[in-house]
């Protein structure tokens, strides 16, 4: 295969992969959380193709997710882009770092918590500098948002995507190396690794339906 043909594939299943975000940004959302914030499910398959392309392609993949948000479904403009942008490409670029350096399980689950750490720190950190000028409120308001709102919403949010990556990822991989837009890999102890998949997705979809539950319990939905 041609280094041509090899780009070329890439490409086309980045942007098969950057389409699905966008229509899960658009059409899965659960908006009004705490009254002013909305939860997407974009960064799960931002992340998905973060760990098959590496971290630089998630984060191209996300600018890209961001930029049609804002023109479509999005009310808060430049602020909401630029907070958005950042939150995904915390979440997708810590988490692929790590996991791209060698790709085992372990590896994805440390990447994934630190990914998801890091994003709700900037979170805090850039809703304390934007909200004030989004909402016009002073900075005490929002600090005061903090432990009721903020912290709770992004800890949800990590958390979701981080089960929804673990019980989406094989499938959507496979997926791709069917289509041979992503190459083979060399398998080892197959049985072992079936049924760690087997119980791997079990408890991520246990931790989805629960996080997803009381997700919708905070926006008002149920």
């Amino acid at each position: 295969m041609t280094k041509s043909n090899e780009n070329l594939k890439r490409i086309t299943a980045m942007a098969m992969l950057t389409a699905i975000a966008i229509v899960c940004d658009i059409f899965l959302r659960i908006p009004n959380i705490g009254g002013f914030l909305t939860y997407e499910p974009k960064d799960v398959i931002l992340c998905i193709g973060a760990f098959i392309f590496g971290p630089i392609s998630g984060i191209i993949m996300a600018l890209v997710v961001c930029l049609v948000e804002m023109v479509t479904v999005s009310t808060t403009g430049v602020i909401g882009f630029v907070m958005n942008f950042l939150a995904s490409a915390m979440f997708v670029g810590v988490s692929s770092v790590i996991y791209t350096r060698n790709k085992k399980l372990s590896r994805a689950i440390i990447g994934l918590v630190a990914g998801s750490l890091s994003m709700i720190a900037i979170m805090l950190l850039w809703n304390y500098i934007m909200t004030p000028i989004y909402m016009g409120v002073p900075r005490e308001a929002v600090l005061a948002m903090f432990l009721p709102i903020l912290i709770p919403f992004n800890a949800l949010k990590a958390g979701l995507n981080t089960a929804l990556v673990l019980l989406l990822y094989k499938g959507i991989v496979t997926a791709l190396r069917k289509s041979k837009l992503v190459p083979e890999r060399e398998s080892s102890d197959g049985a072992n690794k079936r049924s760690n998949t087997i119980i791997l997705a079990a408890i991520s979809a246990l931790i989805v339906a629960t996080l997803l539950l009381v997700m919708l319990i905070f926006a008002g939905i149920i």
